[in-house]
């Protein structure tokens, strides 16, 4: 009998590992990992193929009468532990690699917190501002209409991302229970509260990155009362972040969005603007804050650093300049791997975005919960609830980092890629 070769590792070209995307920087994660995963490192494969891919056409008739076609995504990593979520983001740059990452990087997530969930992702390359608010139903609708084939309520439950929010949920939620003659609420979180939303969603991630950040300063033996912070990123987690640090004594002393960069030494009256931004759409031109030039951004002499804007935003050109003592990622994948290694040579702390900006899916998983039992928590509850899962988590965390001497990404990644893989090898293989 003739053998035959056969090469089980091989890697499609679109899962290419060298290209130092953000798919290429979360692959160079899992094999840091691997070497603490012990027999579970024979299904490690598992987790650099995601389950499904689905690039979507999305074809809409714009307000002039033009045709115009955009292209779409929805990635479901892994679904081991439970139903794909993860959120939908319109931005120009997406990319497949960004969305396959960001789906991988949801599976760590909800692992990390130990939430019933696996990783997805989605997104349309589409620069939302230059759609009206028609265009934007139109474009939102057909592209649920496209991945309706692979999403629900026990299958994959999407959330809001980049440029989505509320309204956009609701107009999936709707095209969803259209298409299937029911009403199902629970086939996306985030949602406005009068369709099944849940109190504190809104809040969620940016609480999350205060209650680990509250938990890391305890540990390092730093008052937040006295802390200096800066913040990248002025929308719904930047801004909740800044708002509970300051609550608790700290002082944003500066802060960077797409339009400008703020510095004030003297702290910046976040409350002032939060009022700025919703009534002009940006930090620029607020007055009590002094304009410096981007790259500065990085150099500000602070205690917590939050990047809570877009991936690889910290590199190796940077890093070496960052006077933070600790840095807690509010964004998905904002520091990449050379980066990570400067940050520990040099002692900065980082919390990973998969444990860091894990608050925004724990109450997404409440808010599924409360959908399919009809039953509606206060936010007092559901507050409550998220900073106990989001302490736990991290006390877990910080102990295995502790146990392994390694950093709290790899202790986050040992943790997660652990139960992601207990669960792939208690399932086993079918058929």
């Amino acid at each position: 009998m003739t053998s035959v070769s056969h090469a089980p590792h091989s890697l499609p070209s679109y899962l290419n590992p060298d290209e130092l995307g953000p798919w290429g920087i979360y692959l160079q994660q899992v094999d840091r990992v691997a070497p603490y995963l012990g027999s579970l490192s024979r299904w490690l494969e598992t987790l650099k193929r995601p389950k499904r891919l689905l690039i979507v056409d999305v074809p809409i008739q714009m307000d002039n009468g033009t045709m115009a076609h955009f292209e779409g995504y929805r990635v479901q990593h892994n679904t081991s532990r439970g139903p794909g979520k993860g959120g939908v983001r319109f931005h120009q740059d997406v990319t497949l690699s960004e969305v396959m990452a960001l789906s991988a990087w949801m599976s760590v997530k909800n692992a990390a917190v130990n939430l019933p969930f696996g990783g997805a992702k989605g997104g349309i390359r589409v620069d939302p501002r230059q759609l009206s608010v028609g265009e934007l139903e139109r474009i939102t609708r057909r592209y649920t209409s496209e991945i309706g084939v692979i999403i629900g309520p026990t299958k994959d439950i999407p959330a809001p991302d980049v440029n989505t929010d509320e309204r956009v949920m609701a107009w999936m939620m709707d095209t969803y229970s259209m298409n299937e003659g029911s009403t199902a609420t629970g086939v996306v979180t985030g949602k406005p509260l009068a369709l099944g939303g849940s109190l504190g969603r809104r809040e969620a991630t940016g609480r999350g990155v205060f209650t680990v950040g509250e938990a890391a300063a305890n540990h390092l033996g730093l008052d937040i009362a006295q802390a200096r912070l800066a913040v990248q990123g002025f929308g719904n987690v930047g801004a909740i972040a800044a708002q509970l640090f300051v609550e608790a004594g700290a002082k944003l002393v500066a802060v960077q969005d797409h339009s400008d960069t703020l510095y004030n030494p003297a702290g910046l009256n976040v409350a002032q603007l939060q009022a700025h931004v919703k009534s002009t759409g940006a930090i620029a031109g607020f007055a009590s804050g002094e304009s410096i030039k981007p790259a500065q951004f990085w150099e500000v002499d602070c205690d917590i650093l939050i990047p809570a804007a877009l991936e690889q935003q910290i590199t190796e050109a940077n890093a070496p300049k960052i006077r933070a003592r600790m840095v807690i990622e509010g964004a998905n994948g904002p520091t990449t791997p050379q980066a990570d290694d400067i940050l520990a040579e040099r002692q900065i702390l980082v919390i990973p975005d998969v444990m860091a900006n894990a608050g925004g899916v724990t109450v997404s998983y409440f808010e599924w919960v409360q959908d399919f039992s009809s039953f509606f928590w206060s936010e007092e509850e559901i507050n409550a609830r998220l900073v106990k899962i989001m302490r736990e988590a991290f006390a877990h965390i910080w102990q295995t980092a502790q146990t392994h001497q390694v950093s709290l990404r790899t202790a986050t990644f040992i943790v997660a890629c652990t139960r992601i893989l207990q669960a792939r090898q208690l399932r086993g293989l079918y058929p």
